[in-house]
């Protein structure tokens, strides 16, 4: 059984399986705390100073003394309109702890422990509105979900300028004061085919060292604005202790603008997310009397260890949505995408002599990417009016679909539904499209139907479901290339009908899987630009970038595993006759780093390369156990560049059940001249099986070594206990 929070005992701990969450009741004010902390780390908490020493504030005049080294800040962020906002220079910088933050009070906790999971709501209020904090916690699970929800208990309309989805303060418990050069920042950056860069820097570094006095707050607030929510950064944000080697860290769930925010004023650290604020994000929200207003929901963890177990630990907390995939998904088959075949000039011809090909090896999806509809002119892309392309389908594209699967495969179809291009029909239909400003929304040659529309759902659904349906598709590819922007027209703010919009595109997927509960549907975004964990949950995997033939795509890869699960993570190995035995192994072994997905043309392949595929897919068979179970650390050293790569890298990742591992290993430019060294975990290891390996690899003393390589060589081992 459970306690909770009161005015008698003011500080309840619950046990979360390796997690205690901790709700600090401050007597004085009635306000709320919340943070985390390994459940064994417990006493390893310091009491923390309460006032500054006379030595940090020499010379000021006796009655401003004592200063105090930290303030309650509650476990609800927001912002009311009308109210006092942040103070000392704030304004512009942060929305967080104004006057509506301090009004709040405890008001009631109560749990819901069921067999499977454990809800803990918070409830803390003032005389005209309260927020439930509500915590989430699955049993057996790593981590959390953190959502709010703003009641309005007053008789008129409230305007929200900012509520937060989660606050967690009080870093570090384990030092007395300001725990000075102790704390680093792990962001996650991320661009067009090159997603995934950690950027790690000391909170120093970030410029949110407290002031001498602690007057005024600082914050580093950042995230991304539009529709697509992996653009210049992830949803994620980390704080590592590095004096105790404790790590926090967050993920958001949310597909439309979003922020993250560290901010300090005194001794402690807080960090905040989820939609991006009005100064920010463009957001405001108008909540009628008696009316509420609930968030995204984020993710949460800690972690003793560094950063790879932070991550691993967040990203486990994806796995029963991947888990509820069709059943066709639970051995990760391998996937043919034509993309880099045809260059979006698919025909029925072509795809019948791929499926030939294929008809004998393990791969079991043959997409066919864009270039299927009708198109006018010159156009790349002709979106909206979804016409099959008679020209290249001459009979229709049931008959593709019937001479695909009569050679073993599933067939699958690329669509960019959300959007319609010029030259199409659809294009007209302004009445159905997004509008800012009073005006069609328009981004380069693309225009975007309204999900909040009926008619949008209705009209899709005839050409999306019912082209699956009936021509007997068994994937579908979703592809998005455009960002709407900050928002548009129809809601009380750009943000809030950006926020509507997007929720009306989830619920869309959502109905294509209860009309085909078999169907497989890949997430893309021009790549990577939808990677985060909504979008994930609704989607059997997604396309891990768009840098399809480029040498950094073994970076690439080994990036992503720190936010979304490797068994997801579609990655690209594009075949050409052409390329180098060297070069082909080099592809082939990146995609043992996630989803194995091949493209390129088969039929051209020389009969050296065609082994080498054969033998990369056979060992993909044997690494699917681990790319689905595992645990993922990196080593090596690479230099800035990832279009210039320098280096090595090695991804190790040991089995769920710690008796397999799989190590993938590539070099690039300036490789290094001494043999690499992968640490294994104490155990007797032997090898199992390899790709492209080395003869003279062998284990010495607790590492996996391998003699120097040339440039730019990929290879993998699997190895067991």
């Amino acid at each position: 059984m459970y306690s909770t929070l009161s005015t008698i005992n003011p500080n309840i701990e619950f046990a979360l399986d390796g997690i205690t969450a901790v709700y600090a009741l401050d007597l004085p004010t009635g306000m709320v705390e919340f943070t985390c902390l390994p459940t064994t780390m417990l006493n390893k908490r310091v009491e923390k100073r309460r006032i500054l020493e006379t030595a940090e504030v020499v010379n000021l005049p006796s009655d401003w003394l004592p200063i105090p080294a930290r303030f309650p800040e509650s476990l609800v962020q927001l912002h009311v309109r009308g109210v006092s906002g942040p103070a000392a220079f704030a304004q512009g910088r942060t929305l967080r702890n104004g006057e509506a933050c301090q009004m709040l009070k405890f008001e009631s906790q109560s749990l819901a422990d069921c067999d499977k999971s454990l809800t803990i709501t918070t409830t803390v209020a003032t005389a005209n509105f309260a927020v439930d904090h509500i915590l989430e916690w699955f049993k057996g699970e790593s981590g959390f979900r953190v959502w709010t929800v703003f009641h309005n208990r007053s008789s008129r309309s409230m305007t929200l300028d900012m509520l937060a989805s989660f606050n967690l303060n009080g870093i570090s418990p384990f030092h007395s004061s300001d725990a000075s050069e102790r704390l680093r920042v792990h962001r996650i950056r991320s661009c067009w085919s090159a997603e995934g860069r950690l950027e790690s820097r000391l909170l120093e570094e970030l410029h949110l060292e407290r002031s001498w006095t602690g007057h005024a707050p600082f914050s580093e607030r950042f995230g991304q604005v539009g529709s697509m929510p992996v653009r210049g950064f992830f949803p994620f944000v980390a704080i590592e202790d590095i004096g105790i080697k404790v790590c926090w860290g967050a993920q958001l769930e949310i597909a439309s603008s979003w922020q993250l925010e560290i901010y300090r004023r005194h001794d402690d650290v807080s960090f905040s997310g989820g939609l991006a604020d009005r100064e920010f994000g463009h957001w405001w929200k108008i909540i009628a009397p008696r009316d509420s207003f609930t968030t995204p929901k984020a993710i949460l963890s800690t972690v003793t260890g560094d950063l790879d177990d932070l991550c691993h630990a967040l990203t486990s907390l994806h796995r029963r949505a991947a888990d509820r995939q069709p059943a066709i998904e639970r051995n990760l088959p391998i996937i043919f995408n034509e993309w880099c075949s045809s260059w979006g000039n698919p025909t029925h011809g072509h795809l019948t002599e791929t499926a030939e090909c294929l008809a004998t090896t393990p791969v079991r999806y043959l997409v066919i990417d864009d270039g299927w509809a009708e198109r006018h002119g010159n156009n790349i892309q002709q979106n909206g009016d979804w016409i099959v392309n008679r020209k290249a389908f001459p009979d229709g594209l049931k008959a593709t679909c019937d001479a695909i699967r009569s050679h073993g495969l599933v067939p699958g179809l690329w669509f960019e539904f959300e959007v319609c291009t010029e030259g199409t029909q659809a294009w007209f239909k302004t009445d159905h499209l997004l509008q800012i400003d009073g005006e069609t929304l328009r981004v380069g040659t693309r225009r975007f139907w309204d999900f909040r529309d009926p008619f949008t759902f209705d009209y899709l659904a005839e050409k999306v479901i019912t082209t699956l349906r009936d021509n007997g598709f068994g994937y579908l590819k979703v592809d998005y290339n455009e960002t709407i922007g900050i928002g548009v027209d129809g809601a009380e703010s750009p943000g809030e009908g950006l926020r509507q919009h997007i929720e009306g595109v989830q619920s869309f997927f959502r109905a294509i899987r209860k009309a085909l509960p078999e169907l497989v549907i890949e997430n893309c975004s021009s790549g990577g630009h939808r990677l985060e964990p909504s979008m994930m949950a609704i989607c059997a995997m997604g396309s891990f970038s768009d840098a399809h033939e480029t040498v950094e795509i073994p970076i690439i890869a080994a990036n992503l595993h720190r936010v979304i699960l490797p068994m997801q993570s579609q990655v690209w190995a594009v075949l050409r006759s052409a390329d180098t035995i060297q070069r082909i192994q080099y592809s082939l072994a990146a995609t043992f780093l996630g989803r194995m997905t091949i493209s390129g043309n088969l039929k051209t392949l020389l009969a050296e390369q065609i082994t080498i595929l054969a033998d990369a897919q056979k060992f993909y068979l044997r690494a699917a156990s681990i790319i689905r179970d595992g645990i993922s650390r990196r080593f090596g050293r690479i230099g800035p560049s990832y279009r210039h790569p320098r280096g090595w890298q090695a991804l190790r990742r040991i089995s769920a059940d710690g008796s397999q591992i799989l190590c993938v290993i590539h070099t690039f430019a300036d490789a290094p001249s001494e043999p690499l060294q992968v640490p294994l975990p104490s155990g007797s290891w032997k090898l199992e099986t390899a790709f492209n390996l080395p003869p003279d690899a062998k284990i010495i003393g607790g590492n996996f070594v391998i003699p120097p390589l040339p440039d730019f060589t990929g290879l993998a081992v699997i190895l067991r206990q």
